[in-house]
């Protein structure tokens, strides 16, 4: 354990170094991060490990212009001592940066996934897309005065297909993009990357240690991926986070299993700890620009995590911490949520230091009636400094039920106060995931994580809308944005020659301005006509055309409301036309 706890980063007032002087968790491929001062103010002398000696690399600089990483031409050593001196050339003065840390012992936990429910799917499908197998979405409550914008969720872990998807405002399905199966995703939001709306998610892997090894997934309005974040520092990026900021900089967590000494708790000297870690990245570059871990600022006996460190393992590591969520607040601080401490932090990027806690066995504040969390996820700063929080009270099971709540603080009094608390009938109580999201008309969309619920609420806490998956799913977060999609891909369709007559069946994966289709037919596929126009009816529209129609060539044309042409599918003859 590092023998001082929340040691300051920030060095001659003007550089945030990672990793944290003094800290003992570094990984053998880490760079060295210095933030706050353009690149050509930086220089580095020398990285020397006690074991691996010196080490040589290059500097490369932010896309933002603000400081450089370092990037050694080799891993270092576990358990070594690293020295790294640099220098900052400004105004004239040359000033000497030191930065010591300790390379971590590895700890080489197993990477199972955790496993998939079997059973029956209760699955979507479609004619024209037969590939898209989406677990069915239940709606049972719907008012008029829900807040405008299409619902963003990621199912996984069902026996059917899982992935990320997006809803129409009354639950019908407007996107879903199906996933290979023991891979996941999660988070999917709609966020601004340069300048324009995006989608992001993640994707990877989820194990039987309760945390994920994917990357994040940067998407344009056209369904196409422009950029991948991941975790820097021979880390893999974890499903809790990925928070883009104005800068072109991602907020993203990851998890890193290590050996430690666990003695001073009763635990086994040779033991192993799970240190939580929260990294910013330069999403052009993917260098890592800011790096906190949990184990440097936090003591582990914060815990309420019940793995008692004596029946702790190398092979089980102790998930003391949890991050569960980082939120970027007004002020520029980061708000980090520990599931297993049951406490929110804010913590300073400048130095790393956490300035209060919120919750736990160490609150800052007086916590008032129903203030109190446990197992949180998902901490969100709201305008006017309230903070947001779903809490889950379970597993083990503290709270009856789980719930959102809204907590305002007063920094003059140093008190907690509940000013919001929404709930589900009937009860549910949730043991892991979950959130909250405050919506501009003051309604709230709270996913229900393990529970495949989300619902919205009004700003009097009457429930608007009720779904739900079915029972085998879970879904990360849950939200509500407005969003829209113009697929690059082209629509597509199927035909069949029902017992009613000749029908085809017309669908754009994603598409979120088809208000009506048209159907062509000709003699060949360069003499195609009108034959019939019907409104959009669903994911896939069911369109009956005249027996009489010509053909056998077949295509269908997507319309806007003003009836202009979105796209057109690929002409196909159909046996039987004409």
């Amino acid at each position: 354990m590092p023998t001082v706890l929340n040691r300051s980063a920030l060095q001659d007032g003007a550089v945030t170094l990672s990793p944290l002087p003094g800290s003992r968790d570094a990984s053998t491929q880490t760079q060295i991060s210095f933030l706050g001062v353009p690149a050509a103010e930086l220089s580095v002398i020398s990285v020397v490990g006690s074991r691996s000696g010196v080490h040589r690399g290059q500097l490369e600089a932010y896309s933002q212009g603000d400081g450089a990483s370092f990037l050694p031409s080799r891993p270092f050593a576990e358990g070594e001592r690293v020295t790294v001196r640099a220098q900052l050339r400004t105004a004239g003065s040359v000033r000497a940066l030191l930065d010591e840390f300790t390379i971590a012992q590895e700890d080489r936990i197993s990477s199972t996934p955790e496993p998939s429910h079997r059973g029956n799917a209760e699955v979507q499908s479609f004619r024209s897309r037969p590939d898209l197998k989406p677990p069915t979405v239940t709606v049972t409550a719907q008012s008029p005065a829900v807040a405008a914008g299409d619902l963003f969720l990621a199912p996984y872990l069902g026996p059917g297909q899982g992935g990320p998807m997006i809803l129409e405002p009354s639950g019908g399905l407007l996107w879903f993009d199906p996933l290979p199966v023991n891979t996941a995703a999660a988070d999917l939001q709609v966020q601004e990357y340069e300048g324009k709306p995006v989608l992001t998610w993640w994707q990877g892997d989820i194990n039987v240690h309760g945390f994920g090894t994917g990357e994040g997934v940067i998407a344009d309005s056209s369904y196409t991926d422009i950029a991948h974040v991941r975790a820097g520092n021979g880390l893999r990026e974890d499903l809790h986070e990925l928070q883009l900021t104005p800068q072109g900089t991602a907020l993203i967590t990851a998890y890193h299993p290590i050996r430690c000494d666990l003695s001073a708790m009763g635990g086994l000297a040779d033991g192993g700890v799970t240190d939580s870690v929260a990294q910013e990245i330069d999403v052009r570059t993917g260098l890592v620009m800011f790096e906190w871990t949990s184990i440097d600022h936090v003591a582990l006996d914060e815990s309420y995590e019940p793995s008692l460190p004596e029946t702790t393992t190398a092979a089980s590591p102790y998930d003391f911490f949890h991050l569960n969520s980082v939120n970027l607040d007004h002020d520029g601080s980061l708000l980090i949520s520990s599931r297993n401490t049951w406490t929110v932090y804010k913590v300073s990027a400048d130095s790393g230091q956490i300035v209060w806690r919120l919750g736990g066995k160490h609150s800052s504040f007086k916590m008032g009636a129903g203030t109190g969390t446990a197992w949180q996820h998902d901490a969100r700063e709201l305008p006017g400094g309230a903070i947001s929080i779903f809490d889950n009270g379970a597993a083990p099971t503290a709270h009856s039920q789980s719930r959102a709540i809204v907590i305002s603080l007063d920094a003059a009094t140093d008190t907690a106060t509940l000013v919001a608390r929404l709930t589900h009938t009937p009860p549910l109580v949730v043991e892991s995931q979950g959130s909250a999201q405050a919506l501009a008309n003051g309604d709230w969309l709270v996913g229900w994580g393990q529970q495949p619920y989300l619902s919205e609420f009004g700003p009097q806490a009457q429930l608007l809308f009720d779904a739900h998956l079915p029972r085998q799913y879970e879904s990360y977060r849950d939200y509500r944005f407005a969003w829209t999609g113009t697929p690059s891909y082209p629509p597509v369709f199927a035909f069949a020659s029902e017992a009613t007559g000749p029908t085809v069946y017309a669908s754009w994966n994603g598409a979120t301005l088809v208000s009506s289709w048209r159907v062509l037919a000709g003699p060949n596929a360069s003499s195609l006509a009108t034959v019939t126009e019907v409104p959009r009816s669903g994911f896939e529209t069911t369109i009956p055309i005249p027996a009489e129609t010509v053909g056998p060539y077949l295509a269908v044309q997507a319309l806007n409301a003003a009836g202009e042409v979105l796209g057109t599918s690929a002409t196909a003859s159909e046996p039987g036309l004409g």
